[in-house]
């Protein structure tokens, strides 16, 4: 991957706009951020409006965050984490080789398909556009419509870790950890080109 590779948005991916954020859309995307419905099952349970919205404003200037929203007829209904990071090797290993995707989608338009098309355009983004050699994200265990989500995709899951984060109503609870690589994301895309094109379109 080159070291300033060009945005892959904007990208339309089902019934999504995939695009950079503007500073006209950062109050509807803290709107749902900071709501409690949504952030149930996060580490950081909300946001300070300040640090999110420099966050976001930085975006179209970096290196390594290709965070996106999806809009749908002109409403911003999700938010999308694509960050391309180092693997793990020994000295002299390639840099910035892999990508970490999550994503975020308003109380509304939760169960309507909206997060799997969004999971999509990210993997498409990340191998397609950017030529990652892997894709990890992660979920937490009691949230078993994120996993279908990363499962629908194509992701597998790689990792369950026991107990290995403090939920504050559950207490310890079990996490999952997906993956992807670039040629697995090629077979399964090219699988569903010919057996399923629904969910191969992009």
């Amino acid at each position: 991957m080159a070291c300033s590779p060009c945005s892959p948005w904007p990208m339309r991916v089902g019934c999504l706009l995939l695009r950079e954020a503007s500073e006209g859309d950062i109050e509807q995307l803290l709107s749902f951020r900071n709501d409690p419905e949504v952030n149930r099952f996060m580490l950081r349970t909300s946001v300070d409006p300040e640090s999110f919205r420099r966050e976001w404003l930085a975006v179209p200037t970096s290196a390594s965050d290709f965070s996106c929203v999806a809009e749908v007829n002109g409403h911003v209904v999700a938010m999308g984490f694509l960050e391309v990071v180092d693997g793990m090797g020994q000295p002299g290993m390639p840099k910035f080789t892999d990508g970490v995707i999550g994503y975020i989608v308003e109380p509304d338009s939760a169960g309507k398909g909206v997060a799997s098309d969004l999971a999509r355009g990210l993997l498409v983004a990340a191998f397609d556009d950017l030529g990652l050699r892997r894709v990890t994200a992660s979920c937490n265990a009691d949230n078993p419509a994120s996993a279908r989500v990363l499962e629908k995709a194509g992701m597998r899951r790689e990792q369950h870790g026991i107990e290995d984060s403090w939920h504050a109503e559950l207490g310890w609870v079990d996490g999952y950890q997906y993956a992807m690589l670039a040629h697995e994301w090629h077979e399964w895309h090219e699988w569903h080109a010919r057996h399923s094109p629904e969910r191969a379109l992009i």
